[in-house]
């Protein structure tokens, strides 16, 4: 009988495979990525490459000595005081004693002060309430310290914004209006996060994490690569890092360019050089996890998806690696089993940067 393997679904569930089940899986999954993406296929030693990781003893493994990357953290401390649906494990603490506890606990290589709303619109009203705690954990850490929300512009939509939903438009075939408010709103957004960035970077923050970008289409990495540009022009020396929502730039308005790029439907590959040509100093692509897919199939997608940004990209990639992204299964806390060996696989074959 042959040898079967514990890994998981793409929902976190377990299931057994054999290892020609899994070489199944991962060439499935590599081909849906050079399919949609028309990106290079993993050759036959990256096949047997990533199967060997796959099937690795033990719960947890690890890179190779010599090849450990950074860590860049989004939601900032919510991930301890926060609830479990946002990843949080509910421990009462404050932003400050989260920090330093993945300074000098974790070990964290880098961390960010985030809002518990994550989000740049909702800081607006208490700019100076997070300047204040930016200064005071700069006082007291020594990594690198960011200010990190998500642009998320579909906050600027009806009932929460000004701007009436895109959406509601639509279903009314009021196009043109539909465009106007995604323009509208992709101007306040980018006015908002150039102006708190303005205030966090005079008190102290070492950069900024736009995360979650794109979430709510191509007005939303309109309005984020415009702060982008900005940004560097008014701050040459800002640490500016552009993390993704998705693999692919949901063309809600579908006419929109950034120098000249459309940004609608952009794959990871594709993204890389406009988030360089915008003035960003790290990309964080993303590869969504199919959770009704295994995990070999979500990691082979994931990975030739990444090996083709990570080499179209002169700028270094972090890639997003969490609950339904970079293969990850989607599931509140993800199991290590598959964390650990996907991370692996990014580091090692699709040659990342960071994660």
């Amino acid at each position: 009988m042959a040898t079967e393997y514990a890994l998981r679904m793409g929902d976190g569930s377990r299931v057994f495979m054999t290892k020609d089940k899994i070489k199944e899986d991962v060439l499935a999954g590599a081909g849906n990525a050079v399919d949609y993406g028309e990106v290079p296929d993993l050759s036959a030693n990256e096949v047997e490459k990533l199967i060997e990781i796959i099937t690795m003893p033990g719960k947890a493994v690890s890179v190779e000595y010599g090849m450990e990357v950074p860590v860049t953290h989004d939601i900032s401390t919510i991930r301890l005081d926060g609830d479990q649906g946002n990843s949080g494990v509910g421990i009462p603490s404050s932003r400050l004693v989260g920090i330093l506890t993945h300074e000098r606990a974790f070990g964290a290589d880098t961390m960010e002060l985030g809002h518990i709303d994550y989000s740049y619109k909702p800081v607006k009203p208490i700019v100076s309430q997070e300047c204040q705690t930016m200064e005071m954990c700069q006082n007291l850490t020594t990594i690198p310290l960011f200010y990190g929300a998500m642009p998320n512009m579909g906050l600027y939509y009806t009932p929460d914004g000004p701007f009436e939903n895109p959406g509601d438009l639509m279903k009314a075939f009021k196009l043109e209006e539909a465009f106007a408010s995604i323009e509208h709103s992709a101007e306040h957004l980018s006015r908002d996060i150039v102006w708190i960035m303005q205030k966090l970077w005079a008190s102290g923050a070492d950069g900024v994490n736009l995360d979650t970008t794109a979430a709510a289409g191509d007005g939303d990495a309109f309005g984020t690569l415009t702060a982008v540009k900005a940004l560097r022009q008014q701050f040459p020396d800002m640490y500016i890092e552009v993390g993704m929502a998705g693999e692919s730039i949901i063309g809600m308005h579908g006419m929109l360019e950034f120098e000249g790029h459309a940004l609608a439907g952009l794959w990871p590959q594709q993204q890389a050089p406009v988030v360089e040509k915008a003035g960003a100093s790290v990309f964080g692509p993303v590869v969504n996890t199919n959770t009704s897919r295994t995990f070999p199939w979500n990691l082979a997608r994931s990975i030739t998806f990444i090996k083709a940004a990570a080499k179209a990209s002169k700028i270094p990639v972090h890639v997003d690696m969490g609950m339904g992204v970079g293969g990850i299964p989607m599931l509140e806390t993800p199991p290590i089993d598959a964390v650990t060996r996907a991370s692996k696989a990014m580091v090692e074959m699709a040659g990342v940067d960071g994660i």
